[in-house]
């Protein structure tokens, strides 16, 4: 178990000094996308399912993607060993572990309920599974959590109004809602009523748009789903009166550079935007995605842009604060201070 928070990450733990140990919120991870190869197989004997894979480092060798589709046609097929409510907490629970060592203090989960009630598993067992694992973070992690349930974009929008009506027992532990999966072809009005629906039931509300989208949709999530925050938002750089209009309106944006590069929406992270995005004044935040498939967890990321780009510890902890302040933490501001105070008292150590 971890002990109290101190003031160089996020256990009372000696930890790491750089980028991986600063204070942080983790705003764009689908817990779904946690699961290890170790764990799928624990998980595959447990439940009597067979995997299509030797052994763990032969699934290890699959997660290599060409694009986003092909990730997900392996994202969806894994999850066939999540079955039970324990499936779930065991999940939760090693993404919360890992999260701790990397510095995350507070952490807003999506899942993707439809991939579960696809497969038989109620959408009440997902929920009762991740809470029995979120309930106990914070005594257990150091971690404050929300839960986002996502509607998968590439189903339909009677699928997504079904989900939501389905969680409606649950919503005591859902704090907002958001849109996944496959962009391109599926654009984000076509979710206006179940969004509508949402809001009217007082949830939060984001989206992914302008991954592999075009910057158009950065805006239709705006103005026809209403949303507060943008996951990725890459594109948006196509756009400078967009960009102007979420600088002026402080739109956060969760952004992965890991999983941008993994998934071809850049070739190198180099060449990573995030640079620039900074400059412009954007409210852009640091985030892990999927980090079983995606070669790492928030910490890795923060290491990672600050190797490709050059970032200075200044930069690193502007990022950290964004992070803090883009996070669901309206009910709860002194927490939030807390967090910050953290973020600005963290010593960066030599490495």
């Amino acid at each position: 178990m971890h002990g109290p928070t101190g003031s160089n990450g996020s256990t009372g733990l000696p930890g790491p000094t750089g980028p991986t140990g600063l204070p942080k919120a983790e705003l764009h991870l689908h817990i779904e996308g946690t699961l290890e190869p170790e764990l799928a197989f624990a998980l595959a004997a447990r439940n009597g399912v067979t995997l299509p894979y030797a052994d763990t480092a032969a699934l290890r060798e699959a997660y290599r993607f060409s694009d986003l589709q092909s990730f997900l046609d392996l994202y969806y097929g894994l999850m066939a060993v999540l079955r039970t409510a324990e499936d779930f907490t065991e999940l939760t629970d090693a993404y919360l572990e890992r999260a701790a060592a990397q510095g995350v203090r507070h952490a807003e989960i999506f899942f993707d309920p439809q991939a579960h009630t696809a497969r038989g598993v109620p959408v009440g067992t997902v929920i009762e599974g991740l809470s029995a694992s979120l309930e106990r973070s914070e005594e257990r992690y150091g971690i404050s959590t929300r839960l986002i349930m996502c509607f998968l974009r590439d189903e339909s929008a009677e699928s997504a109004l079904a989900t939501l009506e389905a969680a409606k027992p649950h919503l005591d532990r859902i704090t907002g809602v958001g849109l996944d999966s496959a962009e391109v072809g599926h654009p984000p009005a076509k979710f206006r009523e179940v969004y509508e629906a949402a809001a009217a039931l007082g949830l939060r509300r984001v989206a992914h748009a302008g991954e592999e989208g075009p910057a158009a949709y950065i805006r239709e999530a705006l103005d026809v789903l209403g949303v507060e925050r943008i996951d990725h938002g890459l594109r948006c750089m196509e756009d400078p009166e967009l960009v102007e209009r979420l600088v002026r309106e402080r739109v956060p944006l969760t952004l992965c550079p890991l999983s941008n590069v993994r998934l071809r929406a850049i070739d190198v992270l180099a060449d990573h935007p995030l640079r620039a995005m900074m400059a412009a004044g954007l409210l852009v935040t640091v985030n892990s995605d999927d980090p079983a498939y995606f070669g790492g967890y928030v910490g890795d990321n923060f290491d990672g842009v600050r190797d490709a780009l050059g970032l200075t510890p200044e930069q690193l902890r502007e990022l950290a604060r964004n992070s803090f302040e883009a996070s669901f933490l309206d009910d709860d501001e002194p927490r939030r201070a807390r967090y910050l105070s953290e973020v600005e008292a963290y010593e960066f150590g030599a490495e």
